[in-house]
């Protein structure tokens, strides 16, 4: 039974398209951690959270030059896998897997459990992360970008690099670099959450607005240690969000005054928030401005066109 259950699956995220299959050369060890994640054994009605870091190429000691984090491993030889799997958490400690088994338990010295933390521990690692958040949707992180399983169907996140060159295209450097950072915040901060939000990136501010929030403290997008906060204030204020070329928030809750021609020249376009972002990058088109969809996709807009765009937006024609 568990050899069927492990073959259906792997033909499920063939037919899905999710190109995580195709991105390892164990697809059987990596089918097998992501079994335990979406089925882990449940104790007094109780599913526990889990990680697991799959397959990784890149020595240990390198990882904490991407990651920040310090690790220490735990070999767990004379343990079976279901008994190490009990004490990754998915957030502090993380199983090592290998071809054999798994070999380790990973614990840093923080919880590293968001969107944004699994996509550099990806990346430092060299391997495919397996998580079964708190909220029980399990995701799955590699070179094929992020894959999201809401306990019903897969959303891919392609990595954004794959659009960040279209989007930036006539930016310089600085501009470029900006945008990266607050395309990483929307898509594995905001998106991931389910975070709607409209955010504008530099520009003249040609584009008529109304400013209704008192200023915001300067949070800075190149600062780690702001982004929760910056994310956290966005779950509750509604309009838009002002980010000045250095990637410093400089007003929120900002409502968007369209101009006659704006009205006139573009269409509405899926909802409210994305039809305001177009025509404001219209009115003021040395902005960049981006838009979050609540159930995740992201779209890039400037002068008055889309430049980028999450491969499965809905707004798409």
């Amino acid at each position: 039974m568990a050899s069927g259950r492990l073959r259906r699956l792997e033909e499920e995220l063939l037919d899905e398209g999710t190109g995580i299959i195709e991105a390892t050369s164990a697809p059987s060890v990596l089918v097998d951690e992501l079994d335990y994640a979406l089925r882990p054994p449940r104790h007094e009605r109780r599913l526990p959270t889990y990680g697991s870091i799959v397959l990784p190429s890149n020595a240990p000691d390198d990882w904490s030059r991407i990651t920040g984090l310090t690790t220490t491993l735990s070999r767990t030889a004379e343990r079976d896998d279901h008994d190490t799997r009990r004490y990754a958490d998915g957030l502090v400690s993380w199983t090592i897997r290998e071809a054999d088994g798994v070999t380790a338990l990973a614990v840093f010295d923080r919880a590293a459990g968001s969107e944004r933390d699994v996509v550099v521990l990806a990346e430092a690692t060299g391997a495919i992360i397996v998580q079964r958040r708190p909220d029980s949707d399990v995701r799955v992180v590699g070179s094929f970008g992020v894959a999201r399983w809401d306990g019903s169907t897969w959303h891919v996140e392609p990595p954004f690099e794959s659009w960040l060159e279209q989007a930036s295209c006539g930016l310089d450097d600085t501009d470029s670099s900006i945008l990266d950072r607050v395309l990483r915040f929307a898509v594995h901060d905001l998106g991931a959450a389910g975070i709607g939000a409209l955010m504008i990136l530099g520009g003249s501010h040609g584009g008529r607005f109304e400013q209704r929030m008192a200023p915001p403290p300067p949070l800075r997008l190149a600062r780690p240690t702001d982004l929760g906060p910056l994310r956290h204030v966005l779950t509750q204020v509604d309009g838009a969000t002002i980010i000045d070329n250095k990637g410093v928030l400089r007003q929120l809750g900002v409502r968007l005054i369209p101009s006659v021609a704006a009205e006139q020249s573009i269409e509405a376009m899926g909802g409210t928030r994305h039809t305001s972002a177009r025509r404001y990058s219209f009115d003021d088109p040395s902005a960049i401005v981006v838009a979050v969809s609540e159930s995740g996709p992201v779209t890039v807009f400037r002068d008055g066109r889309v430049v980028g765009r999450s491969p499965d937006d809905p707004t798409r024609s």
